[in-house]
């Protein structure tokens, strides 16, 4: 069960008793931007090989804390993992991650890109955190005409791929960083 009350006042401190776990966000993270909502989903296609029995906890405690909710399945139906306001605000946060692990740990090119994209791009983070809003809550986006932030990451995603490919053929002293 949630607790009512974090151990200190602090805030920092109150986020991380809910957040502070690395699969608590690896999960997140999944749901977000890999639009994995089902268990199953969420343990194969996970590259950090994350075990099921913690996946089973991680979900539990999501549920708990209030940071997803799990439809009513029936008996032989996959139930189906959605996230809250509370979890789609967790976005910013991810970004703010993302940004700082590529400034101060090693990470690789191709999967530093998304990071990248949503670390330069504030109103891609606001039209994703809209678009999240109309997938999990029912919430029309707001600008329903334009086309949608995950498939302008997409595109952004791609294109940076086509980049690093074309630099990785050019010999080093002509190829873009992509730091």
């Amino acid at each position: 069960m949630a607790r009512e009350h974090p151990r200190s006042g602090c805030a920092i401190n109150a986020a991380v008793e809910v957040l502070g776990d690395a699969w608590s966000l690896i999960v997140l993270r999944d749901i977000i931007f890999g639009a994995r909502r089902h268990f199953r989903e969420l343990l194969t296609s996970n590259d950090e090989g994350i075990a099921s029995n913690i996946l089973a906890s991680r979900l539990r405690s999501l549920v708990e804390e209030g940071l997803l909710v799990r439809d009513s399945a029936t008996r032989g139906q996959r139930a189906t993992y959605s996230l809250t306001e509370a979890g789609i605000q967790t976005l910013p946060v991810m970004v703010a991650l993302g940004a700082w692990g590529m400034q101060h740990r090693s990470t690789s090119p191709e999967l530093t890109v998304r990071a990248r994209i949503l670390a330069e791009s504030p109103d891609l983070v606001d039209d994703l955190i809209d678009e999240l809003r109309e997938l999990h809550l029912g919430i029309p986006r707001s600008a329903p005409e334009q086309p949608s932030a995950s498939s302008r990451l997409q595109r952004a995603y791609d294109a940076a791929g086509e980049s690093a490919n074309h630099d990785a053929l050019l010999p080093p002293s002509e190829r873009v960083s992509s730091t």
